[in-house]
């Protein structure tokens, strides 16, 4: 079976949606969490976790950098597709402030 990387994104516009909404709710979203990670256990190659500040390293140095990862998973699917309908409902968005799971074939290192 394939590997897919799984980031999840939140950015501070999602935030502020969610608290409008009023759905956020830490307790009922670690709980949802823990059962998805309970449910798709069989799939999951590394349960990855949360994501802290970025450096970026570029041929101009190291500095401070932002983007949207909050979080990342490792999983194990027969397909992008299948890979990616493990993520519809998810907590990150339905419990949490985040904005997406974005899903991404883990492709083979050319010549290995």
């Amino acid at each position: 079976m394939a590997k897919f990387l799984a980031l999840y994104t939140g950015t501070a516009t999602a935030t502020e949606k969610a608290q409008a909404e009023g759905r956020i709710d830490e307790a009922a979203g670690m709980k949802a969490w823990g059962a998805w990670m309970e449910a798709h256990a069989g799939a999951i190659i590394d349960a990855g976790g949360p994501l802290g500040k970025t450096k970026k390293v570029s041929p101009d140095g190291i500095a401070d950098s932002v983007n949207t990862a909050a979080a990342y998973v490792i999983v194990e699917a027969p397909s992008h597709e299948a890979a990616a309908e493990m993520f519809r409902g998810h907590a990150h968005f339905t419990q949490f402030p985040g904005e997406a799971v974005e899903v991404m074939p883990i492709l083979d290192v050319p010549g290995a």
